[in-house]
């Protein structure tokens, strides 16, 4: 497998801006490829099977909880009992995220808000998909998103964290209290600088990687070279970070 290099934060929102204004590959198109690999990754680490389980989405009102909201629907599409518990109110949500909040009222999976979501919601959870925050933290979450990374730690179900735990540092890998403490990380493209720190493996789990259909050009123009990293899987492993990982 090729070397899998990493980004800073800045580097992520560069290529983030050449994709959409240089190449026209719109944020939809990279949501549904995040979510897509999200609801798969999901599924593995349920040994295969979805139907049935019992997967919780904690989505935050960006292109992060956006991802999380797409793949809430391939689970529901896959037979899994899907639900999502936003870290915010319905009206904060905007642009591409509200659209695919809107495809999930139409599908009738049960979407709450923080303080509307029953008290055991995660309690009975056979998993928990975080995707609030990513990796465009700046200082510790604030409420009511807060709370639902306490509660998310507390739940015995392991967290699946997309891009970033929420509540850790992109780039330097430090963890704001709270932060989500994940069985495993998925995140995008290639890894933001901070989950490799060894301070961050507690809260990252086991990491892989999965691609959002990002050319190699784009990155070249930022820098930085890479291989065909996912020539034989969407997702693919971190190696360096999964061994100090924590799985529940």
């Amino acid at each position: 497998m090729s070397v899998i290099p990493t980004v800073t934060v800045a580097q992520m929102r560069e290529v983030d801006r050449i994709m959409v204004d240089d190449l026209h590959i719109e944020l939809l198109q990279m949501m549904e490829n995040a979510g897509r690999c999200l609801a798969a990754h999901t599924r593995n680490w349920l040994s295969g099977q979805v139907a049935g389980r019992q997967v919780v989405v904690l989505a935050g009102n960006g292109g992060n909880g956006g991802g999380g909201l797409a793949a809430a629907r391939r689970l529901a599409i896959w037979g899994a009992a899907a639900a999502v518990v936003l870290g915010q109110s319905r009206s904060e949500v905007r642009g591409v995220p509200a659209h695919q909040l809107e495809i999930l009222g139409h599908m009738e999976v049960p979407v709450w808000t923080p303080g509307q979501s029953p008290p055991d919601a995660l309690t009975h959870a056979d998993a928990i998909i975080d995707a609030l925050i990513g990796y465009s933290l700046q200082g510790p979450p604030r409420e009511p998103i807060a709370s639902l990374i306490r509660a998310a730690n507390r739940a015995h179900a392991p967290v699946i964290a997309l891009d970033v735990p929420s509540g850790l540092g992109g780039d330097s890998g430090r963890a704001f209290d709270p932060t989500i403490t994940a069985a495993t990380t998925l995140t995008l493209a290639l890894p933001k600088a901070g989950l490799l720190q060894p301070a961050a493996r507690e809260w990252v789990g086991d990491l892989y990687l999965a691609d959002i259909s990002v050319p190699a050009q784009v990155y070249q123009r930022i820098g930085v070279e890479t291989g065909a990293i996912f020539a034989t899987s969407d997702i693919v492993p971190v190696p360096l970070a999964a061994s100090g990982g924590r799985s529940r």
